[in-house]
């Protein structure tokens, strides 16, 4: 059996080499009581920079996302970590207003060199922001980072702690089905309500429906059914309270918000934690 206990003494912690909207470092920070319990195998569906898994670096894993870029990043690190890093390096070097635009309009054709352009962009674009436009192709503006190698990187490591993992690009429906007793999972879907305000949440919305939430709901409460322990992170919205109600534990969580462009739409906000354990 599997815990967060157990994962601290398994050696050096794998610091997560992606800044992602909406991550969970804060939560595993400063909950960590909340991932302490046992478990066989972890399955995270909307995987995103994988602060929960880092940080409980399980021995058996499904760590999953809809987003193939992403997934292909994990996976080129699995496989290659060296060959990833030494483009960095040149990523590095180069690195000015007129590269990143360049890059930013590159096909490159081997994994290596994907991941390796994806974690360039991620790293030097505007506040870590994954955006795409209708025809897929990555948009966001260069941002004031300059360093694309950082003093925390350990890709080393991070190949490591990927190599019990089952890495899919898939919906989430599909893994979250797979998981019965034994099993914990972690959902962290971007957050849609019912009812959308201005915001971040309301830019979801074209990438995660009310649908979606619903649809999302009904594979977590089929997965608790089956034996497996979840927990669910979300908005902590009425829409949200009332589509969990009765499934699980619901606490809300406190968090510093940061993505926002403008100063003064930034601050402290409640997420919603729902527990099925």
């Amino acid at each position: 059996m599997r815990s967060l206990e157990s994962s601290e003494v398994q050696g050096e912690r794998a610091i997560p080499f992606l800044k992602w909207a909406g991550g969970k470092r804060w939560l595993v920070d400063k909950y960590r009581d909340l991932f302490v319990l046992d478990f066989d195998r972890y399955v995270e569906p909307f995987l995103g920079s994988g602060a929960v898994f880092f940080s409980l670096a399980p021995e058996r894993s499904i760590i999953s996302d809809s987003n193939r870029d992403l997934i292909d990043s994990y996976k080129a690190i699995r496989s290659d970590w060296k060959g990833v890093y030494v483009l960095l390096e040149m990523h590095h070097e180069l690195h000015c207003k007129e590269y990143y635009y360049e890059v930013r309009s590159s096909q490159p054709k081997t994994l290596v060199e994907k991941a390796a352009r994806f974690i360039y962009l991620n790293r030097t674009c505007w506040n870590g922001l994954y955006r795409v436009n209708l025809n897929g192709d990555f948009n966001v503006p260069i941002g004031s980072k300059k360093n694309v190698i950082l003093e925390s990187d350990d890709f080393e490591v991070i190949s490591e702690r990927l190599r019990g993992s089952e890495i899919v690009c898939s919906d989430f429906e599909s893994v979250i089905d797979r998981c019965g007793d034994g099993d914990f999972l972690f959902i962290d879907p971007p957050y849609t309500v019912k009812h959308n305000c201005n915001g971040f949440v309301k830019y979801n919305e074209d990438l995660f429906s009310w649908g979606d939430q619903i649809r999302l709901r009904n594979s977590v409460a089929e997965a608790r059914d089956r034996g497996a322990k979840v927990i669910v992170t979300n908005a902590a919205h009425d829409s949200i309270k009332e589509l969990y109600q009765g499934l699980g534990d619901l606490q809300p969580f406190s968090r510093n918000s940061s993505i926002s462009g403008r100063s003064d739409r930034r601050g402290v906000y409640e997420e919603l934690v729902i527990k099925c354990i």
